[in-house]
């Protein structure tokens, strides 16, 4: 760990490279910021204004269908948005449907922060977010991901059933990751995960402060690790009701 310590988390940081040593890769937004993500009503805006103006969190997720991303949302729904605005960072979902998906996914989940779809997953490839899945030894399930596999595809062909629109909203091989980005520095000195620290340095002028992308379904960065690394003071009980514990 003494040289992955030094690595700025300006830089992706995955479990494999943690263990081996391996540096990971820089992210750079310049070739996505003017690409167009699409609201509820299908009004484009360019994806620089996500974070121009404000850090913010954004999390994408391989498909609306897909169970682990459902119920990863479903834990995302639980943060209070005064939690948020009072740290001035932003969250945002991003998926890979159409449009008209973002409605009915939000009624499922109850998740009421912003919400935007990339319908051809220009960010998702431009960006080097991984298709296909791809599974080690030491990987750990998501602690948000509540259902088993069986259960869980289940679940996905009983919702893509009974979806207004059937379709399978989006790529089911295109996997997901989640970003930090926005103007000003990381706050935070250091963050233990997975028994490791990760130490946080800050870079002045940096628009990425933090990246993720995700192996497989179950790769999720836990929710209250993100908000720690973007200046989130405080920690989200994630039971069935949400409770805010300041730390």
């Amino acid at each position: 760990m003494a040289d992955d310590a030094k690595l700025p988390i300006t830089r992706q940081i995955e479990k494999e490279s943690r263990e081996s040593g391996a540096p990971p890769a820089d992210v750079h937004l310049q070739a996505v910021e003017d690409c167009c993500i699409y609201d509820r009503h299908g009004m484009s805006i360019p994806f620089k204004s996500l974070y121009q103006d404000r850090k913010s969190i954004i999390i994408f997720v391989r498909n609306f269908l897909c169970y682990s991303c459902k119920e990863y949302v479903d834990d995302l729904s639980k943060i209070p948005k005064e939690v948020l605005e009072g740290a001035e960072v932003s969250l945002v979902v991003i998926g890979q449907s159409a449009h008209h998906h973002i409605v009915p996914f939000c009624s499922q989940t109850g998740y009421p922060h912003d919400i935007y779809v990339d319908p051809q997953r220009i960010i998702y490839q431009k960006l080097g977010m991984k298709r296909e899945e791809k599974f080690t030894i030491s990987a750990q399930a998501s602690p948000h991901v509540k259902s088993g596999v069986f259960m869980g595809q289940l679940k996905s062909i009983w919702r893509a059933m009974t979806s207004p629109a059937f379709d399978f909203q989006g790529d089911l091989h295109q996997q997901g990751g989640a970003i930090i980005a926005g103007p000003g520095n990381v706050s935070l000195t250091s963050i233990s995960v997975d028994q490791s620290t990760i130490h946080a340095d800050s870079f002045a002028g940096s628009q990425v402060h933090f990246s993720h992308f995700d192996m497989n379904r179950l790769d999720h960065m836990p929710i209250n690790w993100l908000l720690q690394l973007a200046g989130v003071q405080h920690i989200v009980n994630f039971s069935e009701k949400a409770k805010v514990i300041h730390v």
